[in-house]
């Protein structure tokens, strides 16, 4: 930006945006506190309780296939269809054979970004569940791992007894 154009607009300069960048120190996020997490891992079992709801998530993995496909055999076409007319008309088919090739080449991108979206919130339900588990343990809490049921040995040998 020109210097008029920051008094213009009342903003910082450049140079003083640089030098703040390069003395401020990053600040570190706070710690989360137990109830935080809880919070947030109750939200993460909702995610994770709906997901399996939501119905034809392949569905979409085999339409972006499709499409591609549909694009890449739709650009073979017009390229040979481009080499077999006169020149003057061939540069508007060469055109909408690079159109063709971006549309594969979309469909193919969307279906591995989405991919990468669903590691990338298992990889956050995961780091929550661990962050759980180590405040619980430094908490002294007892960090359940599955489910059980607390039993005295009295109660234990009169289930067995009961049993026989």
């Amino acid at each position: 930006m020109t210097k008029k154009l920051e008094q213009l607009f009342d903003v910082e300069t450049s140079e003083d945006v640089v030098d703040r960048m390069l003395t401020d120190k990053p600040e570190q996020p706070a710690p989360l506190t137990v109830p935080e997490i809880e919070t947030a891992m109750s939200k993460v079992d909702k995610i994770d309780a709906a997901l399996p709801t939501v119905s034809e998530l392949d569905t979409s993995d085999r339409e972006m296939d499709e499409i591609a496909q549909l694009a890449q055999d739709t650009f073979k076409d017009l390229m040979d269809l481009g080499m077999n007319v006169e020149a003057r008309f061939s540069g508007e088919i060469f055109n909408n054979a690079s159109r063709m090739l971006d549309t594969a080449l979309s469909a193919k991108s969307a279906k591995v970004t989405k991919k990468l979206r669903m590691v990338d919130l298992q990889l956050k339900k995961a780091t929550l569940d661990a962050r759980l588990a180590k405040e619980q343990a430094n908490s002294g809490e007892a960090v359940a791992d599955g489910e059980g049921v607390v039993l005295d040995r009295n109660s234990l040998l009169q289930s067995i007894l009961d049993k026989k």
